[in-house]
């Protein structure tokens, strides 16, 4: 918890850092390989298998953003960003996580998830991207539903409706199970009307995630930089580690 507060205290001085490095899977492989060793051109086009010239490019602008410099004829990452890197988590295991993700982060707004959960990324390392096919539009509503019902409770951060999501908390709540729910302002009209979950609280504005926590299940979606939820892409995991990090996400959600 600590070590947690440390990193919280730092990110506002390291976001936009940590924003321009996760915007680009190619800078994360650079930098991470730099945060393990320096390396010349020839080492850094092997890791990247991307040309001379596209990696140069790369590294230039890391350069101008004083994130790398130059010396003879290898790269090394600058003190300063290192000891950011330090501050948040080990930067290897979130370099990681972020490639392995990165299909739901690229084009997707994060910015709004709690800053604690940002600095607790590294527990998802066990979740699973799961995509639809673009035949079955409600893959991904049906799979959740499926969830939900082998759930005995469930916590929920709702900035979208849906007759099959809502449906199957109707389930839970009926069978006495625990259900609450933190819904956008603007749908808190249709939940009081079609929800049976004793517990709702709406929050103001907007919140550009979906968080689904049961004793059993995570789940985690995004809306695009357009604006519009991407229901076609979330994160679902079963592991523990997942499991504490959606925990600690409604936490710190109804916290702030």
């Amino acid at each position: 918890m600590t070590r947690n507060k440390e990193h919280v205290e730092h990110y506002n001085t390291i976001s936009k850092d940590i924003k321009f490095v996760s915007n680009s899977v190619i800078r994360l492989r650079i930098l991470k390989e730099l945060y393990e060793k320096p390396s010349n051109m020839k080492e850094l086009t092997c890791v990247t298998d991307l040309s001379y010239s596209y990696v140069s490019s790369i590294l230039s602008g890391l350069e101008s953003k004083n994130m790398v410099c130059r010396k003879s004829n290898r790269f090394y990452l600058e003190t300063s960003l290192k000891l950011q890197m330090e501050n948040m988590i080990e930067f290897a295991i979130l370099t990681n996580i972020l490639e392995e993700i990165f299909n739901i982060i690229e084009g997707h707004v994060v910015d709004s998830l709690p800053k604690e959960s940002i600095m607790e990324f590294h527990l998802l390392q066990d979740s699973i991207l799961m995509e639809s096919d673009g035949i079955n539009a409600d893959m991904l509503d049906n799979m959740i539903e499926a969830n939900l019902r082998e759930a005995d409770r469930a916590c929920c951060i709702l900035p979208v409706y849906s007759d099959i999501l809502n449906g199957a908390l109707n389930g839970l709540a009926e069978n006495g199970n625990y259900v609450e729910l933190r819904v956008s302002e603007n749908l808190s009209r249709i939940y009081d009307e079609n929800s049976k979950a004793k517990y709702i609280t709406a929050f103001k504005g907007k919140s550009n995630f979906l968080l689904i926590v049961t004793n059993r299940v995570m789940i985690l979606g995004f809306f695009r930089d357009d604006g519009i939820f991407d229901k076609n892409r979330i994160l679902i995991s079963t592991g523990d580690d997942s499991l504490k990090w959606a925990n600690n996400a409604f936490g710190y959600f109804k916290k702030n």
